[in-house]
């Protein structure tokens, strides 16, 4: 499947999961234990190699580093994770509410569309 779509698309993805454990807890100054932590906790979810190996994205070394700063600061990795799961939930949120509202101003009065009819 990833064979078929060029290593340079792949790398610009946020979502592929390029790095490997070790790399991933090298760049957030953490460790293995606290990936397999907050993996516990269901913050994120790596994905398998076909060695059955923790491969992470971008995206999730993101959502991984916010935790790191909430449990430096002193939060319990629970808690930590709990917030940052709240968070993205209330920026989804945001997003797809703001998409509404943009669809709303483009809809003249009586639900049809300027230019439709």
């Amino acid at each position: 499947m990833t064979a078929d779509i060029p290593l340079s698309d792949r790398l610009d993805d946020d979502d592929y999961p390029a790095y490997t454990m070790g790399r991933a807890a090298e760049m957030l100054g953490s460790t293995p234990a606290f990936l397999r932590a907050i993996g516990e906790a269901r913050l994120i979810t790596p994905l398998r190699s076909e060695g059955g190996h923790r491969r992470y994205s971008r995206y999730q070394l993101r959502i991984a580093a916010r935790a790191r700063e909430l449990v430096d600061r002193g939060t319990p990795i629970d808690a930590a994770c709990r917030i940052v799961i709240l968070e993205d939930q209330l920026e989804e949120a945001q997003r797809i509410n703001a998409e509404y509202r943009r669809r709303a101003g483009h809809e003249a009065p009586g639900g049809s569309v300027p230019g439709s009819g």
